[in-house]
C-alpha cells in the first residue's frame, strides 16, 4: 500500500481545501470529544458475554483433570475441556497447548523476559549479556514494540507486503546474524492492516536458515477468529511448517479470548513444541501456583464446544461489519476522487490502515486533537515510533457507536484533506 503523490488530482485537491477548512471550523466550535485510538471492543459485544458472569452455579467448581477448581493445582496446562475447545481454533494440538490468565501479552512479555535467564530449547545460553534484536515486520503492532524497548530488545523494521513481511529481507537479515533472536508476526488479519500471511510465507518462514539457534517465532495469532465480512481466511499451520522444514522448535503461539469474551476477565493461550512447552511451563510454575481455574470453567460453560465459539465470533461480526462499512465509505467518498490516500479493505480483525500523502501523517493527527479526534499516534505502527515517511495512521473502528464513528471519520477526512493541500498547494 502507498500513496504517490504524482496520483493526487491536485485541481480537485484546491477545490476541496475551501470546503475542508469551513467544515473544520464548524468542528472546531462544537468542543467533540471522540476516541478512534484503541481497538477495543464495544459494550454491545462485551454484552455478548455478559452470561458468562453468572453461568457457575453453587457447586458448579470441579472437573475431571483438575479436581477442586477453588483449590491450588491441578492441570498444569489449564482445563483440558477448554484446551479442546480452542485447539482447533488456534491450530495448536491439544497436549501442546497451555491456558492462561486473560492477557496473551503478559505470555509474551514473559516468554521474552524468561530467554534472558533460562536458554530457551535449541539455545547455547541464556540471553543476558548478548546483544539481543528482533525483526519487527512493519507496520505493526505498538505493543510489540514497546515489550522489546522495556527489555532492551533492539528492533529491526522488515516492511509489510500484502502476503506478511518481506521474506527477502528477513532471510538477508537472520541468515548471518547471531544476534537477531527472532521475529514478531501477527499472521492472521494483522494488526494494523488486516494481512493474514500467505502459504508460502509461513512456509519460508519456517524453513528459513537462521544463524541463532534459538530463533523464535513470536506468532501472536491474535485475530484468528476475528472475521468482519465472508470472505474465508485460511492460515497454513506454523506448527506443522516448522516441523516439516526441520525446527519444531521454532514457533511460539499465542492467542487470548480478550476480544472474544471479556476483555478484562478472558483467557489466554501459549501453544508450541513438546519442548518448548515443557520449558514454558518450568519457568511457569515458579511464577505463580497456577490460573484462575474458575474462569476458565466460565468459558467452557459458557461455549461448550468449539462450533459454540463460531457462533459467538458470528455475532460479534454482525456488530462489526457495518463499522467498518461505515470506514470504507468514508474514505471511498471523501478521498478517493483526490488520490491523497490509500487504505486497507481487511476481512478481518481490528483495524484499517491508512496511508496519507508522504509527510502529513502527524499533522493529520495533530489537526484531527484540535478538533476534538483523538487517534493513534503517526509513526505508532513502527519501532520507536518513527515512520519514515511520516504517512501511515491506524483506524481503530470498533469502539465509538455508530454515530460517533460517522462523525469522527468525517472529521478525519477533513483533516487528511487539509493536510494534503498544505503539503501540496503551498
Amino acid at each position: 500500500m502507498s500513496t504517490d503523490t504524482q496520483d493526487v488530482d491536485l485541481d480537485q485537491l484546491r477545490q476541496r481545501v475551501d470546503d475542508a477548512r469551513t467544515r473544520y471550523d464548524g468542528y472546531l466550535a462544537r468542543g467533540l470529544k471522540l476516541d478512534l485510538t484503541r481497538g477495543k471492543p464495544c459494550r454491545e459485544q462485551l454484552d455478548l458475554s455478559e452470561a458468562m458472569i453468572s453461568i457457575l452455579e453453587g457447586g458448579d467448581h470441579s472437573s475431571d483433570d483438575a479436581g477442586d477448581l477453588r483449590n491450588y493445582g491441578g492441570a498444569p496446562k489449564g482445563l483440558l475441556a477448554l484446551r479442546e475447545i480452542f485447539s482447533p481454533l488456534v491450530d495448536v494440538p491439544v497436549d501442546q497447548l497451555v491456558v492462561r490468565d486473560n492477557s496473551s501479552l503478559a505470555l509474551m512479555h514473559f516468554a521474552l523476559a524468561s530467554s534472558f535467564f533460562h536458554a530457551p530449547p535449541g539455545g547455547d545460553a541464556a540471553w543476558a549479556g548478548q546483544r539481543v534484536r528482533f525483526l519487527a515486520p512493519a507496520p505493526g503492532y505498538d505493543r510489540h514494540f514497546a515489550v522489546c524497548d522495556e527489555l532492551g530488545i533492539e528492533l529491526v523494521p522488515v516492511p509489510m507486503t500484502e502476503s506478511g513481511p518481506d521474506l527477502d529481507v528477513v532471510e538477508a537479515l537472520v541468515a548471518d546474524d547471531a544476534s537477531i533472536k527472532g521475529i514478531w508476526c501477527v499472521p492472521k488479519y494483522s494488526n494494523p492492516t488486516g494481512v493474514t500471511y500467505s502459504d508460502a510465507v509461513v512456509a519460508r518462514l519456517a524453513a528459513l536458515p537462521a544463524a541463532a539457534p534459538d530463533f523464535r517465532i513470536y506468532w501472536d495469532n491474535a485475530y484468528a477468529i476475528h472475521p468482519v465480512d465472508d470472505r474465508p481466511q485460511q492460515l497454513a499451520s506454523v506448527l506443522t511448517a516448522c516441523e516439516q522444514a526441520g525446527h519444531p522448535d521454532r514457533v511460539f503461539v499465542f492467542a487470548s479470548t480478550s476480544k472474544v469474551t471479556l476483555a478484562g476477565g478472558g483467557v489466554s493461550f501459549f501453544g508450541s513444541s513438546p519442548a518448548n512447552v515443557a520449558w514454558f511451563l518450568a519457568r511457569d510454575g515458579l511464577r505463580t501456583i497456577g490460573p484462575d481455574k474458575i474462569n476458565q470453567l466460565r468459558h467452557v460453560r459458557f461455549f461448550g464446544s468449539t462450533e459454540g465459539v463460531l457462533d459467538h465470533m458470528q455475532r460479534h461480526r454482525a456488530i462489526l461489519a457495518p463499522k467498518f462499512d461505515a470506514v470504507a465509505k468514508a474514505l471511498h467518498e471523501d478521498l478517493q476522487p483526490l488520490g491523497i490516500a490509500t487504505w486497507t479493505d481487511p476481512a478481518g480483525g481490528y483495524f484499517v490502515s491508512l496511508d496519507v500523502i508522504p509527510g502529513t501523517a502527524r499533522r493529520v493527527v495533530a489537526l484531527a486533537a484540535q478538533a476534538g479526534v483523538a487517534l493513534t499516534p503517526a509513526g505508532a505502527t513502527y519501532p520507536g515510533g518513527q515512520d519514515p515517511q511520516d504517512r501511515n495512521i491506524r483506524i481503530a473502528p470498533t469502539f465509538p457507536s455508530m454515530g460517533e464513528l460517522e462523525e469522527a471519520l468525517r472529521v478525519l477526512t477533513t483533516c487528511v484533506v487539509l493536510a494534503a493541500g498544505e503539503k501540496l498547494l503551498a
